[in-house]
């Protein structure tokens, strides 16, 4: 762990998404330390299948110990994204990190999967992930000069070209892969300018409502792990040197490792001895 008893205390977020789930988890890791989020979410109000708005979640981030500004807006708005990244600069200062965790999934094949779903994945997973980032990079690059250890973190899965994925579900595959290429353009593009950027994926299924809404969803709950485990890798890679961490695919459980924690049973979501599920793309 970082020396630093808070070391995002003061430090400046803006997340996509973040309503519930991941987002939401790795929102208040940081607001523990005392860090500022600005949530860039849709829901406004509350969804039958989903549980939280981005209302109930920036109530749970004040609670955890952080700021928040809620922006209600679609990442694939151009407008409404830079308006979040402008009003955040206004309100807090800065910004020091970005999280690109607004995703959409469609498993479907090929020729079953509509295209406005297709476009959906790309718009909302590839294309938002580029244009939060792109705004957002003179702030972080003015992060930098202050030393404030900027970061980009995506979650994205690793560049694996093994032809089974593509094969699977191409749409998807398409969309998540061009979040993680965009973590590779942009940590080459950044690396000068002491910007770190990187993608963190999670070994195994999470428990979230987007597992318990598919097919099957209870008993994949059960072979899952929770949020707070991609929750605490994040906090660990975002509060690393920014110029020696960057470019990477990260996987949850090896970030712990690298930092010493083996012992995973707590972010089990059902105790028990039950194998876990391998998440898509490893």
């Amino acid at each position: 762990m970082p020396e630093d008893a808070e070391p995002l205390a003061g430090r400046v977020m803006i997340m996509s998404g973040g309503s519930r789930g991941i987002g939401l988890k790795i929102a208040k890791r940081a607001a523990a330390d005392g860090a500022s989020i600005t949530l860039i979410a849709k829901t406004d109000q509350p969804h039958p299948k989903l549980p939280g708005t981005i209302h109930t979640a920036a109530e749970e981030i004040e609670r955890a110990g952080g700021a928040v500004l809620k922006v209600v807006g679609d990442v694939r708005d151009d407008a409404a994204v830079a308006d979040a990244v402008d009003r955040t600069v206004e309100r807090f200062g800065g910004i020091d990190i970005v999280v690109n965790n607004a995703s959409a999934i469609d498993l479907s094949s090929t020729e079953t999967l509509s295209m406005k779903s297709y476009d959906l994945m790309q718009d909302i997973n590839c294309r938002g992930s580029f244009l939060l980032s792109k705004l957002s990079i003179p702030a972080l690059k003015a992060s930098a000069l202050a030393e404030r250890n900027p970061h980009i973190l995506t979650l994205s899965p690793p560049l694996n070209l093994e032809p089974h994925w593509a094969g699977a579900h191409l749409g998807y595959t398409i969309a998540k892969y061009g979040m993680s290429l965009t973590t590779l353009g942009l940590a080459e593009e950044l690396r000068s300018h002491g910007i770190g950027v990187n993608s963190l994926w999670p070994r195994t299924t999470i428990a979230t409502a987007a597992i318990r809404n598919r097919p099957g969803g209870e008993k994949r709950i059960a072979t899952s792990r929770t949020p707070d485990i991609c929750a605490d890798a994040a906090y660990l890679v975002l509060t690393s040197p920014a110029e020696r961490t960057t470019g990477n695919f990260l996987i949850d459980e090896e970030v712990l490792a690298e930092h010493g924690i083996t012992e995973l049973d707590r972010y089990r979501a059902v105790p028990g001895a039950e194998p876990l599920t391998v998440d898509l793309f490893l």
